[in-house]
């Protein structure tokens, strides 16, 4: 059994996890952290947690003083005998205690260690939490001498302690996304991590490929390959085409990857898939058309006009496609929802429509439709997550 921490949007995450390893080996723990039952489960290629630890104890009700005991009872004698010195890290979800409480159980165990003759470094806490990077760069949950516990309570009093397997690579993550040689912030920048939430919302791999039908610079398509899909890109602009081009080769000189890729010129709402094409794309997983970004909320008319061009094209691609793929194919699309003042969400007319487009929404079980939604404070065009599948043809 696996605990992760979630990210910014802990739904996606908890979508994100159900799509790979089942609604039945999924469930919420707390609002920020989700348990996984599976003997797959993979924690580097997720992109919805922030970090994720092996279970080792779980209570029906505790606080940190019952916490605190048990890891200092248990870990003391553990690490006594150890021959190599030990880092230590600790991480407290859900609790109402201060960062000095938790330095007080990481000194118990150095004192107790140090008695023996064990050598312990402990991460020093600035709150009670070690935040992603604190843990990656300490290279947390990596290795048996650098350890990170984390430490979670739910809000029925329900308490888990798991070993860190990881937290998330920020490092490589911002590498993929400003490293590359090609960026172009004015057609957006879709975020290698919700890239491969993405992919993971169209499911576990298999064989098959990957369509991007809007690549822009490619960052869809390189996080496939980082999971071993073969993918095809394609977009309007001949531009977009050169830059995610230079991208891939970039990628292949970097991290030595077999998957197979191929990007060519076309226009969405236009393309004519050749048979293998047609044969090989099982799923679809894009950053449509989203629009001119706003810094601020539109007026009422200047919305009515970009949310009706959206939906043209977005509904026209969606057309275009549906005879051309796999009935069995899935399509993980990001479409604009925009957010006023108040913070309501203005959507897409044709996500009501979908049916009449050859497609059926598909609805999970752990989060609602209404919660797939990407975007940061103050962000004016979110990213909705659509998830559909060609109605059975008849």
């Amino acid at each position: 059994m696996h605990i992760t921490i979630l990210g910014r949007q802990p739904a996606l995450g908890v979508a994100e996890l159900e799509q790979l390893y089942g609604a039945d080996n999924v469930r919420w723990f707390s609002e920020q952290t989700a348990l996984v039952d599976s003997p797959d489960f993979d924690f580097e290629t997720l992109g919805g947690s922030q970090k994720a630890g092996r279970v080792v104890l779980e209570l029906d009700r505790g606080n940190w003083l019952i916490a605190s005991r048990q890891i200092v009872q248990y870990y003391a004698a553990k690490w006594r005998t150890s021959e190599h010195k030990i880092t230590l890290g600790i991480s407290a979800y859900g609790f109402k205690i201060s960062p000095r409480d938790v330095q007080k159980t990481g000194l118990l165990i150095k004192k107790k260690l140090r008695d023996s003759g064990t050598s312990l470094r402990l991460i020093p806490n600035p709150e009670i939490a070690l935040n992603t990077a604190t843990s990656h760069h300490n290279k947390l949950g990596l290795s048996p001498t650098k350890v990170e516990l984390l430490v979670i309570r739910a809000p029925n009093n329900r308490l888990i302690i798991a070993e860190s397997v990881g937290a998330q690579n920020i490092t490589a993550l911002a590498a993929r996304d400003q490293a590359r040689p090609r960026t172009d912030a004015f057609v957006g920048m879709l975020p290698p991590k919700l890239a491969r939430m993405m992919i993971n919302l169209s499911g576990e791999t298999k064989p098959g490929r990957l369509w991007d039908p809007f690549c822009g610079t490619g960052t869809v398509l390189q996080e496939a390959r980082l999971k071993g899909i073969d993918v095809y890109g394609s977009d309007l602009s001949q531009k977009m085409v050169d830059y995610a081009t230079e991208n891939m080769q970039w990628l292949d000189n970097k991290y030595q990857i077999n998957p197979q890729w191929q990007i060519f010129q076309a226009d969405a709402t236009a393309v004519k898939l050749n048979t293998a094409q047609k044969s090989e794309i099982n799923r679809v997983v894009c950053e449509a058309y989203l629009g001119q970004p706003f810094s601020a909320p539109p007026k009422p008319a200047k919305l009515t006009a970009v949310r009706g061009n959206c939906n043209h094209i977005i509904s026209q691609f969606l057309a275009n496609i549906r005879p051309q793929i796999n009935p069995s194919a899935t399509l993980v699309v990001a479409a604009p929802a925009w957010r006023d003042h108040s913070g309501k969400f203005t959507h897409l007319p044709l996500i009501d429509q979908v049916a009449d487009l050859g497609y059926r929404r598909l609805h999970l079980n752990l989060v609602s439709d209404e919660q797939l939604l990407y975007y940061r404070q103050n962000q004016v065009v979110a990213r909705e997550i659509l998830l559909l599948k060609p109605l059975d043809e008849n």
